[in-house]
């Protein structure tokens, strides 16, 4: 085997990960050598991620995209499942019953909001100043924002086959601009919040507090045991994530089997969102061990909160890094109109309508419920947890379980989606049928998630 620098296969990944690890120590160092950053509350992975996109649009560094790509990817499945393996302090839990559902019925109908929206803007454009506009690209707004870059691509290039002349970089431009929305817009909320609430004065507080139970729980493994508790920790985590990847191997297979229609329509959505997957497993995982626990089939409490934290929020700060810097800026041109009008008013539209729902869905944690949803909203599940971090460093409120809970629930209930963004494209008259849809599911929603509310009270 050749170990040169020749060999691109065997170095290619260790030179990736040191670009960024040497992004993410510079941006430290500005952070806290330039009281401006400091006081912008500009996280660290942000501030990477746009130093790298900077440096690789000014074709001064060379970055793998496919590699970056990958990167964001496993990081987000592999922190969620290390954050769902924690032991889960009953009595802190706040969750209501309808909580999933609620955070479920929150994610589908701002989707929903978000593609009346974009509807409505491309269809005004089609009959005034831009007569060739594709009517049904106003759905793009939630692909892009919603639901991120692989529907987008996926939704883009299906309309791009029906006659939308750039589809496919109409939707990752979205998708892109949704998540320097996300990272941006999100930023200054959360100054506004830290404000509001004192939260940097917390953050500082427990810190200080910290006592030998916050680094452990009783009857955990020993420190000086013969393995380190960190490898337990990520051997959990992995292990995790391998069921994971043979659970979906073997359900879309047998989807393939089945039908192939089938397994075309439901194989990208398993994969695309094998998180949720990966999460319920942990929790599985999670539920056994302590079961094993109580029945003294194990001695010791093998999952450590603190480590498994730590493991999450690395695995979040590369995925951070890797999603800004994986933006592609030349998806940004042509289409400029529309492509403004949208973003412009799918940001205002997503943060005036989670501010209302969000209120009704979590009122027992309002700022961390419409911080980490419209993170995840505009962006990603991650920009969502990067977002939350900054107010809820130690995730005490339910809120970043609810964005998993809540996407799970969110397949579901965003099924009749998926069948609006496939009869839209049909004709004029099913764009305007779109419109009237999807705004009566979503007063359905927005119904159920206030009745919701009543109901736990």
């Amino acid at each position: 085997m050749d170990f040169s620098a020749a060999n691109q296969a065997l170095w290619n990944i260790i030179i990736q990960l040191g670009i960024i690890a040497g992004a993410i120590m510079v941006s430290n160092g500005l952070i806290r050598s330039f009281k401006w950053f400091r006081n912008t509350l500009l996280p660290t992975s942000v501030l990477a991620g746009f130093l790298l996109l900077i440096l690789k649009s000014l074709h001064i560094l060379r970055m793998d995209d496919n590699f970056l790509e990958m990167l964001v990817y496993h990081c987000i499945a592999l922190g969620f499942i290390a954050m769902s393996l924690r032991v889960v302090n009953k009595s802190a839990n706040r969750n209501g019953s309808l909580t999933g559902p609620k955070s479920g019925a929150v994610i589908v109908g701002t989707y929903l909001i978000q593609g009346v929206t974009g509807l409505v803007i491309t269809i005004l454009l089609a009959y005034t100043v831009m007569p060739s506009m594709f009517k049904a690209a106003g759905l793009l707004l939630p692909m892009g924002f919603g639901q991120g870059p692989g529907q987008a691509n996926n939704v883009g290039t299906t309309y791009q086959g029906m006659g939308f002349t750039g589809g496919r970089s109409f939707g990752l431009a979205i998708a892109a601009t949704g998540y320097i929305c996300a990272c941006t817009v999100g930023v200054i909320m959360v100054n506004i919040l830290a404000k509001r609430n004192h939260s940097r004065s917390s953050k500082k507080q427990s810190s200080e507090e910290l006592s030998v139970g916050f680094f452990q729980d009783h009857n955990e493994i020993p420190v000086s045991d013969s393995i380190d508790r960190l490898s337990v920790q990520l051997a959990m985590v992995l292990l995790t994530y391998l069921a994971t990847f043979l659970l979906l191997r073997g359900v879309t297979g047998l989807f393939s089997s089945i039908s192939e229609g089938l397994a075309n329509t439901l194989n990208p959505l398993f994969w695309g969102f094998n998180f949720i997957f990966g999460s319920a497993l942990a929790m599985l995982v999670r539920v056994c061990l302590d079961r094993a626990r109580k029945m003294n089939v194990l001695e010791r409490q093998y999952q450590n909160n603190y480590l498994l934290n730590r493991l999450s929020g690395f695995f979040f700060d590369i995925m951070i890094v890797a999603g800004i810097a994986s933006i592609n800026i030349q998806d940004l041109r042509g289409l400029w109109l529309p492509f403004v009008l949208m973003v412009i008013a799918g940001g205002f539209v997503t943060w005036f309508y989670l501010k209302y729902v969000c209120r009704k869905a979590f009122p027992d944690y309002y700022d961390e419920g419409l911080i980490s949803m419209y993170g995840m909203l505009t962006g990603t599940i991650g920009s969502g947890i990067l977002l939350l971090r900054e107010i809820d460093p130690d995730y005490s409120t339910p809120a970043a379980n609810n964005l998993v809970i809540g996407s799970s629930y969110g397949i579901v209930l965003g099924a009749p989606v998926l069948i609006l963004v496939g009869l839209a494209p049909k004709s004029t008259a099913m764009c305007f049928v779109t419109v009237g849809l999807a705004a009566a599911y979503w007063a359905i929603l927005t119904l159920f998630i206030v009745k919701a509310k009543r109901k736990e009270k």
